[in-house]
């Protein structure tokens, strides 16, 4: 059996696979609220056989959304709502995970495709943006955040603690915290975004201080069998910007205070970062670090389309998870895509019986090309029934 195709087990929590769906947001939530969309969309990802599909950022309070139609769960309405897709992603075998994050001063923009910029501050739907310090992120996202102040960063580890609650009542059995992509706990820990002078700025205990203090306060709320996870900016791929060392080290912090696993990704505080988007599997050797160095479990991240080198990145030992965006967005069934070109037997054995009992008995199937489209000459039904 291919590596990607082993089973996971962290905490209480089995997963039939190594292959998860990273959170995408959609900008489609209005009030918060997740809709037919989310669950057509995230649906066709669980019964596509991936082992788990994690829930878009989920903002912990209104204005820790990045737009004004992006998911939250800072109240129960919103809640309940989510509720429903994580009922429907565990009827097919598949384990729901949410992420909860805050936007920060990447929050009240514009929808990606209508430019992805800030709304301006007398926009009727606008919102004061908050940070660590005073410093705009620049581009499009030209806005100042006001810093925040100790009673913000009080009323934040308090709603993320709420929307953890939220989250287990909802039924999810696996939690992210997103502290990357230059949201608020990102920006936190890095030093190109925090300037900070007081208790939770300058050195490393200081702008660790809030990733730590949330952490502690979700695992007061999220329960013990069910695991949680970080998302982690763990370089800028810019100067002046936390080290991979650093990085480390804040894995190690957290491992005791209940963090399961690392979700490898890049910082995303500074415009002016040089990021590798085109490198095949570009987070893999910082993932491959914290997993080995810190001794936690690690996801991998960022084009890993290619079955086989997602494979060889589990079989190696570089990480103990694939997330997959884009990919599942071009074909929800990529993990059937990945069992054929794998040699895998029955490889539509994952899939929902109502779909595997069809495509198991009618048709003969050989890969096509690298999206997974599948051909062959389906069996007659006539020819069928004489086998």
């Amino acid at each position: 059996m291919a590596s990607l195709f082993s089973e996971l087990k962290v905490r209480d929590i089995l997963l039939r696979n190594r292959i998860a769906v990273s959170p995408m947001t959609q900008f489609s939530s209005p009030d918060g609220l997740v809709t037919d969309w989310h669950l057509a969309h995230l649906g066709s990802k669980a019964a596509g056989g991936a082992g788990m599909v994690v829930v878009e950022q989920a903002a912990v309070a209104p204005e820790g959304r990045m737009s004004t139609t992006c998911a939250g769960l800072w109240n129960d309405e919103q809640g309940a709502a989510l509720g429903r897709i994580a009922r429907f992603v565990s009827s097919v075998g598949c384990v729901p995970g949410i992420q909860l994050g805050h936007s920060g001063r990447r929050g009240c923009v514009e929808p990606p495709w209508n430019g992805g910029g800030h709304l301006p501050p007398d926009h009727p739907e606008a919102w004061e943006m908050i940070g660590p310090s005073a410093i705009p992120f620049g581009g499009v996202m030209h806005r100042t955040p006001r810093e925040m102040t100790a009673e913000d960063i009080k009323a934040t580890v308090s709603n993320y603690a709420a929307a953890a609650r939220r989250a287990r009542d909802a039924g999810f059995e696996w939690l992210e915290i997103h502290a990357a992509h230059g949201f608020l706990l990102s920006s936190f820990f890095s030093p190109i975004s925090n300037h900070r002078t007081d208790e939770y700025g300058g050195d490393f205990a200081g702008r660790s201080r809030l990733l730590v203090e949330v952490i502690e306060a979700v695992r007061e709320e999220w329960p013990e069998r069910l695991p949680l996870s970080m998302r982690f900016g763990v370089t800028e791929f810019a100067p002046g910007s936390q080290t991979v060392e650093e990085s480390i080290e804040l894995a190690r912090l957290l491992k005791p205070r209940g963090i399961d696993l690392v979700d490898v990704s890049f910082g995303g505080n500074s415009g002016k970062a040089q990021t590798p988007w085109e490198a095949e599997g570009f987070m893999v050797p910082a993932a491959e670090r914290i997993r080995k160095e810190a001794d936690i479990l690690t996801a991998a991240n960022w084009n890993l389309a290619d079955p086989q080198f997602a494979d060889a990145i589990l079989r190696e030992g570089r990480a103990d998870l694939v997330m997959l965006g884009r990919p599942m967005l071009a074909n929800p069934h990529w993990p059937v895509y990945a069992a054929m070109v794998l040699g895998e037997e029955r490889p539509y054995d994952m899939l929902p019986v109502q779909f595997s009992t069809w495509l198991n008995k009618y048709q003969r199937s050989r890969v096509n090309d690298g999206f997974g489209h599948i051909t062959g000459r389906a069996t007659p039904p006539e020819a069928a029934a004489a086998e």
